[in-house]
């Protein structure tokens, strides 16, 4: 990050704050309920954070945190459960925080404690999967798989070692059962609204109707008439922004898994379909 890059990125919450208080017409921004963001990578937090970033132009939050908080290091290695607590409790007041957050029993305590809202979102894992290779291979130099992934002769090989996992010469990567594990965690808690990927994508209005519900329970009144809010969630919906992006689809899985793959990965993870309602049975 260059010099100018970390100017900007310090500077961002002053200026998205005053655009906040020339919105609002307010210096305090602590009526609105805390919002939490939370996902597994690449399972469509940067879909959700898009929406996060659409909930400031309809309530009076200052802005969505810069940057989420993260089980994982950037350079690799899992943080303590106390940085990771630590973060989530130094989100300001009037901002709304995200994040690849596990649900260890101090996170899920403290961001289900009343009047938060939370948001946890998933996918289906073959999507996910599929997306990973791509994010790996040609989209995240910096990612631990890159250069195994661009070591094997294509997609079908690097979409084997996706389901299977890896551990081996230094490189350790959960397979398709282990990596769900934490989703099912968040689907088990209370307080937090968990969001398909692709009811976002193929029911759109329904679903963002719920997550302003989702607000409003906590006593709250979403100051904007509904159908505008509705509007302005629509319009800041662009998944081509996201530096992520890639097809923004769903069901891209059966372009890539042939026979063999959906053998290995019944193999692997089992019900793990059935159980997260993708599927009614495994003769998919």
């Amino acid at each position: 990050m260059t010099l100018i890059q970390k100017l900007r990125r310090t500077a961002r919450p002053y200026g998205k704050t005053a655009q906040a208080i020339l919105r609002w017409k307010r210096f305090s921004f602590h009526e609105a309920p805390p919002i939490f963001g939370n996902s597994k990578p690449k399972s469509g937090s940067h879909l959700l954070l898009q929406i996060l970033n659409g909930f400031t132009q309809i309530m009076p939050y200052r802005y969505v945190d810069v940057d989420p908080v993260r089980t994982i290091k950037y350079e690799g290695g899992r943080r303590t459960g106390d940085e990771i607590l630590a973060d989530l409790k130094r989100v300001p007041d009037g901002v709304i925080g995200w994040g690849y957050v596990d649900a260890t029993k101090e996170n899920a305590s403290f961001l289900t404690s009343a009047g938060r809202v939370n948001y946890f979102i998933y996918r289906d894992p073959r999507d996910m999967l599929v997306s990973q290779v791509f994010f790996a291979t040609d989209m995240h130099e910096e990612h631990g798989m890159h250069n195994y992934y661009n070591s094997l002769p294509d997609v079908a090989a690097r979409l084997k070692v996706a389901i299977s996992g890896i551990d081996r010469d230094g490189l350790y990567m959960v397979n398709v059962k282990q990596r769900y594990e934490g989703v099912f965690q968040w689907l088990e808690q209370k307080n937090v609204m968990c969001l398909r990927f692709e009811e976002l994508i193929n029911n759109r209005d329904a679903t963002l109707n719920a997550m302003l519900d989702e607000v409003e329970k906590t006593g709250y009144k979403i100051p904007t008439p509904r159908e505008k809010a509705i509007s302005a969630l629509v319009d800041a919906i662009n998944p081509k922004k996201s530096h992520t992006f890639r097809s923004g689809k769903t069901g891209g899985w059966t372009q890539h898994f042939t026979q063999e793959h959906k053998k290995l990965f019944k193999e692997v993870a089992g019900d793990l379909l059935i159980r997260l309602g993708y599927e009614k049975n495994n003769d998919w």
